[in-house]
């Protein structure tokens, strides 16, 4: 795999800029701008040193190469950052012709200036030996841009924080101020980090962390107020649970986990945490294709939700979705309007993590409303605005790159496979949520008989593709 580390390509990238505004304000050109990066960075090849000296990211290259083909009068390719990444990087690896000249033309270069004439003996041989780079195929290429991928964190830390809790409880087994205190950092440090862990994993350590409060609540020894911050830590505890065993499938075991936290939500008076319990649930009763339910799970929860950010999240996460799968288009805009509202009247903002709420998710659920509703420019605009929003790589983006496939999918079948086929490149099978999978399975059906380029290829890898958790209650780990 080409692997170069995240501050090694964040400090390319600087340079580069440093090296493209020097060259700009010395009045030297393009090619010469290529040039001198390519002598002060010896890992960077002809193709990506020009890239780097226009100041374009890949997705500009693309979106320009689209462009060209458009106004050929031709269907824009399937060209992927992936690909590009891969001709930018890799020794034994080139664009054909075709995309050779498209290249060529939007760069506005010769062959030769991008190196595309032919791999010089000096290349391959600087390349072999660069470090911080290693080969291991054709598809190997998925880190190296800042629009590329970020590598996510192990799940070294995780231990740590559950040992946290343990021994807090240890010094204090009724509960005190500072078992309180690490509880919610633990919660907290759960939601935020929850895209950065598989969801086995994630929940392996949640499911600890659940069980150190429960025993501490059922020991007979905790008094108010704190067995009121217990029953609310396992609540939300019971909500990540909830949301953890939906991405890895179990619908059930999610329905169990989310009932839960709706209990405690009410146990222990916290009105946010019931509604985005049965907000989770009316997202696992859409996936299973029960809207009426999803429906009325969702206005269980708008019944307690606070204002703002929270009831904007409940009407165009849990409640547009469905309305707009039922056909019930009017209502839909009016959820999706009062959502926009309460965002706007919400001076607090936006809010990261699980529980939270950003411009990427409203996207994403407004672009599925409107694929629902027939809407496909609109929904791949708001895909796309998604996607934009997400860093590349990450299970948001992934959500929003499938969601703009299925849009495409209708007109542009060559695109949308390709789109997906990126994807599964980027994204590791260990990293693939449920709700991933299931956009696959759409978008393979929205492609049906179509022999467009990609679209074969990618029934082979979803075919591939190895189960979340496969019939001995294993989950994927690779």
């Amino acid at each position: 795999m080409i692997t170069v580390s995240r501050s090694r390509r964040a400090a390319i990238q600087t340079a580069a800029a440093a090296i493209r505004a020097s060259c700009r304000n010395g009045g030297r050109s393009i090619e010469q701008t290529a040039l001198t990066i390519r002598a002060t960075l010896p890992e960077v090849r002809s193709l990506e040193a020009w890239r780097l000296a226009l100041g374009w990211p890949r997705s500009r290259t693309i979106a320009r190469i689209g462009d060209l083909y458009r106004s050929r009068g031709l269907m824009p390719p399937g060209l992927s950052q992936s690909m590009l990444c891969r001709w930018e990087h890799q020794a034994n690896e080139w664009p054909g012709p075709e995309y050779a000249e498209a290249l060529c033309t939007v760069y506005r270069a010769q062959p030769a200036q991008l190196g595309l004439d032919r791999a010089t003996d000096r290349d391959r041989a600087r390349w072999g030996q660069t470090a911080g780079y290693s080969e291991s195929g054709p598809d190997a290429c998925v880190l190296p841009a800042p629009e590329s991928m970020v590598t996510m964190t192990t799940s070294a830390g995780l231990p740590a924080v559950r040992d946290s809790l343990q021994l807090a409880l240890l010094a204090d087994p009724a509960g005190s101020p500072a078992v309180v205190d690490l509880a919610e950092a633990a919660i907290e440090h759960y939601a935020l980090g929850y895209s950065k862990h598989p969801p086995h994993v994630l929940f392996t350590e949640v499911h600890g962390a659940r069980g150190l409060l429960s025993q501490a609540l059922t020991s007979g020894q905790t008094h108010e107020p704190f067995a009121v911050d217990l029953r609310r830590g396992i609540g939300w505890l019971s909500a990540l649970l909830g949301n953890l065993a939906f991405h890895l499938g179990d619908h059930t075991g999610a329905r169990a986990h989310l009932a839960t936290a709706a209990t405690y939500g009410d146990r222990s008076g916290d009105a946010r945490l019931t509604a985005w319990a049965w907000g989770a649930q009316a997202m696992v009763a859409r996936a299973t294709g029960q809207h009426t339910r999803a429906v009325a799970h969702a206005e269980r929860g708008l019944a307690s939700v606070p204002a703002g950010l929270p009831r904007a999240q409940l009407h165009a996460w849990a409640l547009l979705p469905s309305l707009a799968e039922l056909g019930r288009e009017q209502e839909a805009d009016a959820a999706l309007a009062t959502a926009t509202r309460e965002l706007e009247a919400d001076p607090t903002g936006w809010a990261p993590g699980r529980f939270g709420y950003d411009v990427a998710e409203h996207s994403l659920h407004e672009a599925e409303a409107q694929r629902a509703l027939g809407r496909m420019d609109r929904a791949a605009a708001t895909a796309e605005a998604s996607m934009n929003a997400c860093t590349t790589g990450t299970p948001g983006w992934a959500a929003a790159a499938l969601v703009l496939a299925q849009a495409e999918a209708p007109t542009q079948p060559a695109d949308a496979a390709q789109r997906a086929l990126d994807v599964l490149t980027r994204v590791p099978a260990v990293r693939l949520r449920s709700t991933a999978r299931s956009r696959l399975a759409q978008l393979q059906t929205a492609l049906g008989p179509t022999r467009a380029h990609g679209v074969e290829d990618l029934r082979d890898r979803v075919r591939a593709l190895p189960p979340a958790i496969d019939a001995h209650g294993v989950a994927t780990t690779a």
